[in-house]
């Protein structure tokens, strides 16, 4: 069994997933939150295996919440489940450390599959083109492209620390600042 908890703002997305994910065998619903307000305490309550989370809460960036409880308990399996899974969204992603995107509008079988591979370890995110990978170069400063690099490839936190010899508090905010960076939009450089 796959233990799912939900984190959305809107009421209704988080009824219906829970009835759909209850339609499914091997995935059990057990509980939502609203936000990143009350999501940690519905963490704390149940054993979860993955979490959905929609990357814009009303009371908090899901990006950040990602980044927060991917750091708090690596074990956890974290899925954007978004209405807006473009190019921004996917790099953000796996700099956050989500282990998939699935876009609300696809079909129930994609999330189901999602979810499955996911919670097998495995990742359901899909793969960043040469344009994302340069946007995403070209946002943030050259000091830290060793360090997206590692990020966009999912090497764990640890191991990104010990390659950049820096303590992991030091690469947090570097992470922090390069998120905030690659929200902006790239500079433009001379044709």
């Amino acid at each position: 069994m796959t233990r799912v908890a939900i984190i959305d703002s809107q009421p209704a997305v988080r009824a219906g997933l829970g009835m759909l994910l209850l339609s499914e065998p091997g995935i059990v619903p057990v509980g939502a939150a609203s936000g990143a307000s009350d999501a940690p305490d519905l963490l704390a309550r149940e054993r979860v295996d993955v979490v959905l989370l929609d990357h814009q809460l009303r009371d908090g960036d899901g990006i950040a919440l990602c980044r927060r409880l991917k750091a708090e308990r690596a074990d956890l399996r974290v899925i954007l489940y978004t209405a807006s899974a473009g190019d921004e969204v996917q790099v953000l992603a796996r700099v956050a450390g989500a282990d998939g995107i699935v876009d609300k509008a696809a079909p129930p079988y994609e999330l189901f599959e999602a979810i499955r591979r996911v919670a097998r370890g495995a990742s359901a995110l899909p793969p960043l083109t040469r344009a994302q990978l340069d946007a995403a170069a070209h946002s943030v400063e050259p000091d830290d492209l060793a360090l997206l690099a590692m990020l966009v490839d999912g090497t764990p936190a640890a191991d990104v620390a010990d390659t950049l010899r820096m303590d992991r508090g030091r690469v947090a905010r570097r992470t922090e600042r390069m998120l905030g960076r690659l929200r902006r939009p790239a500079p433009r450089t001379a044709a």
